[in-house]
């Protein structure tokens, strides 16, 4: 084995499309394609994330020893056949408009992404037994396990379906990894789950999150008990099999049936339109089902395995008022969760797992964890900022780090909205201090104006802080560290206001009229927050300027949210900044150590279709 192992690894053709290099299991770069392309979720090969990942390192793909894809193409052209088979004649028309796609590509994704290598570079020719192809769950594992501070730890992943899985729970001890129980389709929680964000009107594979921040606004155990009747088989070990009558997902062009919309009394909510009670109600039943599965899961592994770790991959994984309860209620000594826990990261999972299982790499786990605080993506030079600069036409100083930190807490005392451009991009779909909206969470007014302002979305949608790691008690009921932002906690008591007596009887999004704490933009209407702990190893500058901000306030917690608008992929480069910047109410935008402060703009000229360009999630 030569001294530098590269490998890449790959997903893509499904969403949420990346590429991710290792060297001798070492993580060096990761990327979403949305990134670069700046299409929300987008599935294509990812030719600019490999481009990059290449560049990152200092060498061309002839010098990456195996190339790995996160599923198998055949396994899940199988899984589609057997499915249509089962449920025929059902479906059929959904069959026929689907193979033509499988016949002229999917099923020939070996030659596809072998030829968009090899368009990326020529060396790539004639290396095609250089690719390899893991499966989605494992990858998923992998992505989970490897990364992870633990010697040894229980491994959950759960999401919608890979190839046949849709939940599997293994162990991983060392350089090795064993899935040894699954839940195959279409018995699926994460399915489950989107079922509901479709009948709440929300997008499917990229609407779930708000499932999980509306649920707060609603009485939960409302619909749980027809959830339970009905719709899913619930077992004391946490499998489950789903009523198929009440889902169309098989072989159908919705996710639920007729049958599923008569038991909850209607028609699936029309995207855009108010959001009623119901929807609320519907919300936080089917959060508290989905959380009692995973808890069942986990509290089963524990007792099987004997191990008090727990790694967690999959987007179910991201649903983090549910890893919450994990860290609260089952005694694990710690829960590590992949940052990028969704299709993206299977593309890290296959690289790891083709150098620790096919090459047999050694394995050290890092006592924090080897994801480097998920900073992967590319960091903007400062030519490349300057020529964006120049290129818009806009005000601007540079200052030293210590000015831009003293200036940029200044900003933020005095309740500015700041985008904070810094050093390299985030891996995964949370903000964490690299390409963020930052803003001061002592504000009475930041929620709603960040939301409608800002960020162009609904008003009911949360924030998440962020917090000095060495003060996260002092505000958070933090069982553990939380530095990807993926665990919810409750807000400290003492930190809790006394709300009016009227309170009581007030409901749905008269809840957001309440301040509820002393840090009220980032406290949900339930008094819990999505906690982002940071520390001065993984997020150093971001570390000095919370305690900037701490030594003007007394405060060691801001607002932290990703630099985006809705329906935009979060910000890679200095332009896509300055164009947020330009065409919202920010007040400032720091890139690196250069500033800019919009009351200091001469020509601010907004473009009349950028909140157009955008799909809206």
């Amino acid at each position: 084995m030569t001294d530098s192992v590269y490998i890449l690894g790959i997903s893509a053709y499904y969403h949420d499309s990346a590429a991710a290099l290792i060297k001798n299991g070492e993580v060096i770069a990761a990327a979403q394609e949305e990134r670069f392309t700046r299409k929300k979720h987008d599935p294509a090969f990812p030719s600019e994330s490999v481009k990059y990942c290449l560049r990152e390192a200092g060498i061309t793909l002839a010098d990456v020893k195996l190339v790995t894809f996160y599923e198998k193409p055949f396994l899940k052209f199988e899984r589609l056949l057997e499915t249509y088979i089962s449920f025929a004649p059902k479906g059929l028309l959904s069959f026929w408009s689907s193979m033509p796609t499988w016949l002229k590509s999917k099923l020939f994704q070996k030659r596809e992404i072998n030829n968009s290598l090899i368009a990326i570079d020529a060396a790539w020719k004639g290396r095609e037994s250089d690719l390899l192809f893991s499966e989605h769950h494992l990858s998923h594992a992998a992505s989970a396990f490897y990364p992870s501070p633990f010697e040894k730890a229980i491994v959950l992943t759960a999401d919608g379906v890979g190839e046949w899985s849709t939940t599997t729970i293994g162990l991983g001890d060392g350089n090795q990894l064993n899935l040894d129980r699954e839940i195959a389709f279409p018995h699926s929680l994460g399915l489950l789950y989107s079922a509901f964000t479709y009948y709440c009107g929300f997008k499917v594979n990229s609407g779930e999150y708000k499932l999980m921040g509306l649920a707060p606004y609603g009485q939960r155990g409302t619909y749980t008990k027809i959830i339970y009747e009905n719709l899913i088989d619930l077992k004391e070990d946490g499998s489950f099999h789903l009523n198929l009558k009440y889902f169309d997902y098989c072989v159908g062009n919705r996710m639920i049936s007729r049958k599923f919309e008569k038991l909850f009394g209607g028609s699936a909510r029309k995207p855009e339109s108010p959001i009623s009670q119901k929807e609320m109600n519907i919300a936080a039943s089917i959060q508290e089902v989905t959380e009692e599965v995973m808890l069942r899961l986990c509290r089963d592994a524990k007792m099987k395995y004997k191990v008090d770790n727990l790694c967690l991959a999959g987007g179910v994984a991201l649903n983090c008022v549910s890893n919450g309860r994990i860290s609260r209620k089952l005694g694990f000594k710690k829960i590590w969760i992949q940052p990028a826990a969704g299709d993206a990261g299977g593309a890290l999972g296959a690289a790891l797992l083709t150098w620790y299982q096919f090459m047999d790499g050694a394995r050290l786990p890092d006592s924090m964890d080897s994801m480097k605080g998920s900073l992967l993506g590319p960091k903007s030079s400062e030519s490349e900022i300057l020529n964006s600069l120049s290129d818009f036409g806009l005000v601007y100083e540079k200052l030293s780090e210590t000015e831009i930190v003293e200036r940029t807490a200044q900003h933020l005392a005095r309740e500015k909205v700041v985008g904070w451009h810094s050093g390299r991009m985030e891996f995964g779909p949370r903000a964490l201090g690299g390409r963020s909206i930052l803003a001061d969470a002592r504000s009475e007014k930041m929620q709603k104006n960040l939301n409608l302002k800002i960020k162009f979305r609904e008003s009911f949608r949360p924030f998440a802080p962020i917090v000095l790691e060495e003060f996260a008690s002092e505000y958070f009921e933090m069982t553990q560290d939380s530095p990807y932002m993926l665990i919810v906690s409750g807000v400290k008591k003492d930190k809790l206001l006394n709300l009016p007596s009227d309170h009581d009887g007030t409901k749905g999004f008269g809840l957001l009229n309440y301040r509820r704490s002393e840090i009220p933009a980032v406290t949900h209407v339930d008094n819990s927050a999505r906690v982002q702990t940071v520390n001065k190893l993984r997020a150093p500058r971001l570390h000095q300027l919370l305690s900037k901000f701490r030594e003007k306030t007394g405060s060691a917690v801001l607002v932290n949210t990703s630099f985006n608008i809705r329906g935009e992929p979060i910000v890679c480069t200095p332009a896509d900044s300055i164009n947020c910047f330009v065409n919202t109410d920010m007040d400032v935008l720091v890139m690196d150590n250069f500033i800019l402060e919009k009351d200091k703009q001469e020509k601010l000229t907004r473009s009349a279709d950028y909140l157009e360009s955008f799909e809206l999630d």
